[in-house]
């Protein structure tokens, strides 16, 4: 398995609560197609759904993040006021399901705000992500990309993911998904 190295003044961890609204701001921001704030609350509690924040000791004692670190409105428009996120940089869904007596990994979603990409923190979360799914039994993961999505399928190459099959028209605006999978 590749093994990332953390992106630099990120940490990762368990999914609160309090992390959903700020999880739910980046899917909006990066898919067209973007799963309801329901959705992740069946998902809180189960150790594949993990959050990359902004590590708190880069700032020293006490010192705040500053202003333009925030999120702007999740309809994408920017009414003059700031939401607090949570330092929440990027999210990562996983579980483990059985699969005809074998554990079966699946990474459902991840993404990372589109001001903290490149960063190196879908590599982090990603690894996280497989290191959580072989601690929980699984012997192999599978995960869904948009056909059109190259830099994703980059990624997940690198941490050694090959095409598997292709579904058609998987998503709701007709596009294909490709399927990857590897062993753990």
């Amino acid at each position: 398995m590749t093994v990332a190295p953390d992106a630099e003044g990120v940490r990762v961890r368990p999914a609160e609560r309090a992390d959903l609204l700020a999880v739910h701001r980046i899917e909006r921001a990066s898919f067209p197609t973007p799963w309801p704030l329901e959705a992740f609350e069946r998902f809180l509690g189960e150790p594949g759904f993990l959050v990359a924040v902004e590590d708190d000791e880069p700032l020293g004692s006490g010192e705040a993040p500053a202003a333009d670190e925030s999120v702007a409105a999740a309809d994408g428009t920017d009414d003059g006021a700031l939401i607090d996120d949570g330092g929440v940089l990027g999210y990562v869904v996983a579980e483990v399901t059985p699969n005809h007596g074998r554990a079966f990994g699946h990474i459902k979603d991840v993404a990372v705000h589109p001001k903290h990409r490149r960063r190196g923190i879908a590599s982090t979360l990603l690894e996280r992500a497989l290191v959580t799914l072989a601690g929980e039994n699984a012997r192999s993961v599978k995960l869904e990309v948009r056909e059109s999505n190259e830099a994703a399928q980059e990624l997940y190459r690198g941490f050694g993911f090959a095409p598997m099959r292709r579904r058609p028209s998987y998503y709701q605006n007709g596009e294909d998904a490709i399927v990857f999978g590897r062993e753990l």
